[in-house]
């Protein structure tokens, strides 16, 4: 699919000049912070985009909590020069390993927003709730430990979706439908509510409902996740506000461009359209950080 080059902004640029009021940044090692940043710039299209990915250590799941707290520190201090009024760290390992360090550095004077699986909200609603996660994960004592202390009373099945987030990452439609189908044929038929328990998985939502063919309520966490952003923040949403978008891409704490397979997935779509409304084209860099 061909994209068109999006100007990323110079941080130094004034608000009036730039569109953009302050700046929030996301961190994860791939894709999956493309549908927090998305949720995001839904409610507040004013608010300027920080996207910090880390290619070279991808992916977080298989490595120790050591090794992930210095990888996500090492994302989020690539973004301090930019001034970010936030930053979410869009990943559940990176938020259950990381998220005490990176509070105990920046905060209070840059809130830091985690994530987590929307086990509570599904267990809410009634049973049976199927919860989608990554082998490790799904294995894990801290899943373990959500649906023990959300969805005790409620029945659940955990559900290892083999190689969807790694088919997320690579774009490969044919390997994206044949582990959702996996996991569809691993989910007891009479679930109500699916839990989007790795935030890859909500990048490929219409595909999941698709395949599923039946009624079931999906609960995924960008959209709270957005919402608490802006709490902390103190802003309301503002959904007419004008257009913000992406003002800088990190890969692994390199000025980089936005990929051209962001564009394989509705929420990195709109967010390529939304800058490239915003500046008619974006080509590469990453703008300059403030001195």
């Amino acid at each position: 699919m061909d994209v068109p080059e999006i100007v990323l902004r110079d941080p130094t640029e004034s608000p009036e000049t730039s569109g953009s009021t302050r700046r929030i940044a996301f961190v994860d090692s791939g894709l999956e912070l493309l549908g927090y940043a998305d949720a995001l710039h839904a409610l507040r299209p004013d608010l300027g985009l920080v996207l910090s990915l880390d290619p070279d250590n991808m992916p977080y799941g298989p490595r120790t909590p050591d090794e992930v707290q210095r990888l996500i520190l090492a994302s989020a201090r690539a973004t301090l020069p930019y001034e970010p009024a936030a930053i979410v760290v869009a990943c559940n390992t990176a938020s259950v390993h990381g998220l005490g360090v990176l509070r105990a550095e920046l905060e209070p004077d840059v809130p830091v927003i985690g994530t987590v699986p929307a086990i509570r909200p599904a267990a809410a609603s009634g049973g049976p709730v199927a919860i989608w996660s990554t082998a490790a994960t799904t294995s894990s004592d801290y899943l373990r430990g959500l649906v023990d202390a959300f969805a005790a009373d409620v029945e659940t099945y955990p559900v290892a979706a083999l190689g969807l987030a790694e088919a997320i990452e690579s774009g490969d439609r044919a390997s994206i439908d044949a582990c959702i189908a996996y996991a569809v044929s691993r989910t007891p038929t009479g679930v109500r509510s699916l839990v989007l328990g790795c935030t890859h998985y909500g990048l490929v939502v219409d595909r999941i409902v698709a395949a599923l063919g039946r009624e079931v309520t999906i609960h995924d966490s960008p959209v709270a996740v957005a919402r608490q952003t802006l709490r902390r923040i103190g802003l309301e949403p503002h959904p007419t506000a004008p257009e913000g978008g992406v003002e800088a891409v990190l890969l692994s704490g390199r000025a980089g461009t936005l990929p051209t397979s962001w564009a394989a997935y509705p929420a990195g779509k709109r967010l390529i359209d939304g800058s490239w409304a915003r500046r008619s084209g974006v080509h590469g860099g990453a703008g300059r950080p403030r001195p």
